[in-house]
């Protein structure tokens, strides 16, 4: 019983030890060499624009589902301003233990062709890896919608992994 215990124990520390804090906003996104390794890989992007002007009726329970999910809980107007903008999921993979950070690098239309960044890190990360992105209440209302965005993850100050969207150049 004490071993049953103790390994729940272990593999609860290690879980939370791969939970990640909120994305923290960088003041200018550095350009790092490309050194794209195989142990690295984005396996799957989600990407999901909260905006009601923007929605279009649709019968497909998954997209109801995922609009009724972000908004849950927003009992108010400025509740559900706060949850207008974008959500970005990745799901990545790291085939070896590493000290990883995951950064989304994005461009807002408003501001042109200035970049913005958003990071996490990851300490030992190994396995099937999930992070979340947001840009919204306040800096999705004033600089618009995300027009272009690519996501990095990046070992030793190199990136090792890369996926970007179509119009990112």
């Amino acid at each position: 019983m004490k071993r049953i215990l103790l390994q729940v124990a272990t593999l609860a520390l290690a879980v939370t030890g791969f939970s990640a804090h909120p994305a923290q906003l960088l003041d200018k996104a550095n350009p790092l060499p490309l050194a794209l390794d195989d142990s690295f890989q984005f396996r799957k992007t989600k990407v999901y624009l909260n905006d009601p002007q923007l929605y279009k009726p649709s019968i497909d329970q998954m997209i109801n589902f995922e609009r009724q999910r972000i908004n849950f809980g927003a009992v108010n107007q400025y509740d559900r301003q706060e949850r207008q903008g974008h959500y970005f999921t990745f799901f990545w993979r790291a085939k070896r233990p590493s000290d990883v950070t995951v950064r989304l690098e994005y461009r807002q239309a408003q501001l042109g062709a200035y970049v913005q960044a958003q990071e996490l890190s990851y300490k030992g990360a190994r396995g099937t890896i999930q992070s979340n992105f947001r840009v919204i209440g306040d800096d999705y209302r004033q600089e618009g919608k995300i027009t272009a965005w690519r996501a990095l993850i990046i070992e030793n100050g190199r990136i090792v992994g890369l996926n970007q969207s179509f119009l990112w150049n």
